[in-house]
């Protein structure tokens, strides 16, 4: 709604982009946790929170390497804690669960469906490689299926929200993902209202298109009504287009070295709170003003 303050989530490491991609990107549990507090105070209502291994950079799901930055992070912020559930792609679904499982946050990241996840053609962007283990792992993505069948879905659905409490950032990289969050709707694993994240700009699903934007919308008004509320990611240079856009059309934006490590062509972006200030002062400019912790979990139904 457009009235609405908007809800401001980043992203702070992922596990797409490695340490070689740039020296900014946050991997030990102090960086990640620095990252994590500079972005809530910059402005960001939610943290969407990964694991490294802090000796080498790589994509963790150990709940170890959680607990060398989260507790941290907990007690420095009130922004509300999001930990993914899709972890890595190489990752096994008990993988992806211990640490949310271990540590119960509010809220996870729940991908609505297989596809293939193909990070491949960064690779070629690369000279210089600071770990063996990234040009072996960037360019077996050209054989990667990221698994989350309906199966899948429903586990995570059960031990996360049913039996643990969270809210959930459904993440749609295609149109059949909405359908998919429908069809788990209508199995009453899911209550109102819904947080959809529209996925934008990683291979394998939907291109950064704002035309596929306005579709989606409207897509999804017809099968949420009013029970939802969307956010946009577009990955690289689509972050700020895509992101002003959402905020135009009424929705949420995210941003974060997760999806994007630049703040301009050739620029690296030296902090995720480099990057929420400058989608603050946009958002501010369109005469909108950023959701504090407090507003983001009344209109996502966190607490109640």
């Amino acid at each position: 709604m457009k009235d609405d303050p908007v809800i401001l989530t980043c992203a702070i490491t992922g596990s797409i982009h490695t340490p070689s991609m740039s020296p900014h990107l946050p991997f030990t549990a102090a960086d990640i946790a620095a990252s994590a507090l500079g972005a809530a105070k910059a402005g960001a209502a939610i943290l969407h929170l990964h694991a490294r291994n802090p000796e080498n950079g790589r994509p963790s799901a150990d709940p170890d390497h959680w607990a060398g930055f989260l507790p941290t992070v907990r007690a420095g912020t009130d922004a509300i804690v999001n930990m993914t559930t899709g972890g890595s792609a190489i990752m096994t679904l008990d993988q992806r669960l211990a640490a949310p499982m271990a540590f119960r946050p509010e809220m996870c990241s729940l991908n609505m469906g297989t596809m293939n996840f193909a990070l491949y053609p960064m690779a070629a962007r690369i000279t210089d490689w600071r770990f063996d283990w990234e040009k072996p792992f960037l360019l077996g993505t050209d054989d990667l299926v990221f698994k989350n069948t309906p199966r899948d879905i429903a586990e995570v659905l059960r031990l996360m929200g049913a039996e643990r409490g969270a809210r959930f950032e459904f993440e749609c990289y295609d149109l059949s993902h909405l359908t998919m969050l429908r069809h788990f709707v209508d199995r009453g694993a899911v209550k109102p209202p819904y947080f959809i994240q529209f996925v934008f700009g990683v291979l394998g699903g939907m291109a950064a298109d704002p035309e596929t934007l306005i579709y989606l919308k409207r897509v999804a008004d017809r099968l949420f009504g009013s029970d939802y509320r969307f956010s946009v990611l577009g990955a690289g240079r689509a972050q700020v287009p895509l992101a002003t856009l959402a905020a135009s059309m009424g929705g949420h934006v995210r941003v974060g070295l997760e999806d994007n490590l630049y703040m301009a062509r050739g620029q690296l972006a030296t902090s995720n709170a480099e990057q929420v200030t400058r989608m603050r002062g946009i958002l501010e400019g369109m005469g909108r003003r950023l959701a504090t912790p407090a507003e983001a979990r009344a209109m996502l139904g966190i607490g109640a």
